[in-house]
């Protein structure tokens, strides 16, 4: 039986997180950085059970958005993950209905997220849209272009006009910005 919970980062056990952080390390082949665990904390978490086994995990944490000169709260996507023998069967979708419903809910302005190429269907599937325009951080040393994550970013607007074709900003942090 399958077992979806949604429970901020504060309310998970070190066990549970110990389980999550394996999940990451397992689905990204290694490529899952102390940066990118870092991201990941701090939010509201979907953990996908199975037999008491963690099987899907995706969190949401807040950030802003620079767009049209205005500041919008964001709820972020990050760690997305299944574990390998359970893709393809549903399990990322019940992530995402849980995070989809916090996101709804959680005084946001629109949801956010980068996209790795084989999570493309999954996401636009759902009514994620493509960000057209072009994607930028808010640096430290001002605003830079991010022209390598055009293309990649999606987003869920909620209560924001968002023009797709004008200008994304995200806020800065280390690591992976977007």
């Amino acid at each position: 039986m399958t077992d979806v919970r949604t429970a901020h980062t504060s309310g998970l056990t070190d066990a549970e997180l110990a389980a999550v952080r394996a999940l990451m390390d397992d689905a990204f082949e290694g490529g899952f950085s102390d940066e990118d665990w870092d991201h990941t904390v701090g939010g509201m978490h979907a953990l996908v059970r199975e037999g008491g086994e963690l099987i899907g995990h995706g969190s949401l944490v807040q950030r802003r958005m620079l767009h049209r000169g205005q500041s919008l709260r964001a709820g972020y996507v990050e760690a997305v993950a299944v574990r390998a023998d359970r893709r393809r069967q549903g399990v990322a979708s019940a992530v995402m209905d849980a995070l989809e419903e916090v996101l709804r809910r959680g005084g946001y302005e629109l949801g956010a997220l980068g996209a790795a190429d084989e999570a493309v269907p999954l996401y636009a599937g759902r009514g994620w849209q493509q960000w057209r325009g072009p994607s930028a951080v808010l640096s430290p040393a001002g605003v830079q272009r991010t022209e390598e994550e055009d293309g990649c970013i999606y987003v869920m607007p909620l209560t924001a006009k968002l023009d797709l074709d004008g200008e994304l900003a995200c806020d800065w942090r280390p690591g992976d910005v977007w």
